[in-house]
């Protein structure tokens, strides 16, 4: 099992492991217009799934049971895997490929136990009963106003930065 302590430090700090790891995969690119297309569908699905899971969260808040929640207990970070899934395929590199899984493997876990523990304490019996029933009966709609209150737009401007360099790379040769 791993240590409590790394756990909270590999969820605290998964913003600025990934502007690492997004850097390192960057420069071991090797892209071609076949792969960038390829991983640019890929991971737009991945930000769409992350786009709709954050349009009926309110964080902190509430269990959100609505949307994707009704599926996954943690939809955007299924999205994030799907992006870097496309990160990878747009890189075309076994140590980019290497490194994304090894970063989401870490973050992502390790984020989900901090995530789940936090819940467990702030709602009590409510979380429990969602882990254990799923969804039950939450309705509500998608709001974009939402996805917008909880930052997604930075995902995304992430997401088109990251292919813009790709994209940049195939074009200069480098």
């Amino acid at each position: 099992m791993v240590d409590g302590r790394l756990v909270r430090v590999l969820a605290r700090r998964r913003v600025t492991l990934g502007f690492i790891a997004g850097a390192t995969t960057l420069i071991l690119a090797h892209p071609t217009w076949s792969s960038w297309r390829a991983g640019l569908v890929i991971a737009a699905l991945g930000e769409a799934i992350r786009v709709w899971a954050a349009g009926h969260l309110e964080k902190s808040r509430e269990v959100t049971g609505s949307g994707p929640y009704r599926l996954t207990s943690h939809p955007l970070y299924l999205g994030s895997s799907v992006i870097a899934l496309g990160v990878i395929v747009a890189c075309r590199s076994w140590v980019v490929a290497t490194v994304v899984a090894t970063y989401m493997a870490a973050t992502i876990a390790a984020a989900i136990r901090t995530e789940e523990a936090f819940l467990r304490k702030a709602f009590g019996p409510a979380y429990d009963d969602y882990k254990r029933l799923g969804a039950g009966t939450t309705t509500r709609r998608f709001s974009l106003a939402r996805a917008l209150r909880n930052r997604e737009h930075r995902a995304l401007l992430g997401l088109g930065a990251g292919f813009a360099f790709l994209a940049l790379k195939i074009v200069l040769s480098i």
